[in-house]
């Protein structure tokens, strides 16, 4: 089992084109033959995202895996490992394989587990921090691994700012999780602060005090809720794969599974802040 050489122009699949793996997908266009994407089970909006981008459409997975020459997986952090797995089962029996860039904010060792499913040499570990690019200067995409340099290649003078980390896959996702740990996790303790100073029936009273000692209560609260808007449920997945990256090089994961539950509260229906001294479930 071997990665295929790339060509000149490379058929690019997208799996698949949220805002982020849109804005993937348009990047590539100026380097690749055709920028293709799975359409069976997929939403009106990744649809409409997909026509923005002027992205191929082609019948579903199973068709991408077989055309592409480079696979990129941009999904939720859970969904990683299905991903790998369909794409696995539409290459069974053939030796020959398309580099598979696992782009998605999971662990070194769900990385290590895609490699497992996809075979060994054929996966690169990729890393985004920043928001979908439209635009250099804002987002890196660091990459680690087998094909590293290459796909590197591929973004040089795109919006994306494409760096390779190393040559050991799990290098960018553990890059990853470390950002994360300071980007996502620290700001959940106000929602943490939030809940219990209602549960405490204390929140008036630690307002005035956060506001006598000069911290922005209101502003911070509604920092962290601006930042995870609709994604609460996919940092939730997110917060968990960089616990299991912590814990598998002996560093307290507590910061990660404390803010991986706070997001999954705050994806709840009814998660509004709640009146002094109100139960979770009133």
């Amino acid at each position: 089992m071997h990665v295929r050489e790339l060509p000149a122009r490379p058929v690019i699949g997208i799996l698949h084109p949220g805002v982020m793996g849109a804005a993937l997908g348009s990047a590539l266009k100026a380097r690749a033959g055709a920028v293709i994407w799975a359409d069976a089970g997929r939403t009106h909006a990744t649809a409409k995202r997909a026509e923005i981008a002027d992205l191929v459409a082609v019948p579903d997975v199973a068709d991408l895996a077989r055309r592409a020459d480079l696979i990129i997986s941009i999904c939720p952090p859970h969904a990683a490992r299905d991903v790998a797995a369909q794409v696995a089962a539409a290459l069974r029996g053939r030796d020959e394989r398309p580099l598979y860039v696992d782009a998605n904010a999971v662990s070194p060792q769900t990385v290590a587990a895609v490699e497992q499913v996809l075979g060994a040499g054929t996966v690169c570990d990729g890393a985004i921090i920043g928001p979908p690019a439209w635009e250099r200067g804002r987002t890196v995409l660091w990459l680690s691994g087998p094909g590293a340099a290459t796909v590197a290649g591929l973004f040089e003078d795109t919006p994306f700012d494409a760096r390779v980390l190393g040559d050991e896959i799990g290098a960018a996702s553990g890059l990853k999780a470390c950002f994360a740990l300071q980007s996502k996790a620290l700001p959940t303790v106000w929602l943490a602060v939030e809940e219990a100073a209602a549960r405490f029936g204390v929140t008036d009273a630690l307002r005035g005090e956060m506001e006598r000692t000069g911290t922005g209560y209101e502003a911070a609260l509604g920092a962290i809720r601006d930042a995870a808007g609709g994604k609460a449920w996919r940092w939730a997945g997110e917060m968990d794969e960089a616990g299991d990256a912590l814990a598998a090089v002996g560093v307290p994961d507590g910061f990660s599974r404390a803010a991986a539950e706070m997001y999954r509260r705050e994806s709840e229906p009814g998660s509004a802040p709640r009146p002094e001294g109100a139960p979770r479930d009133a």
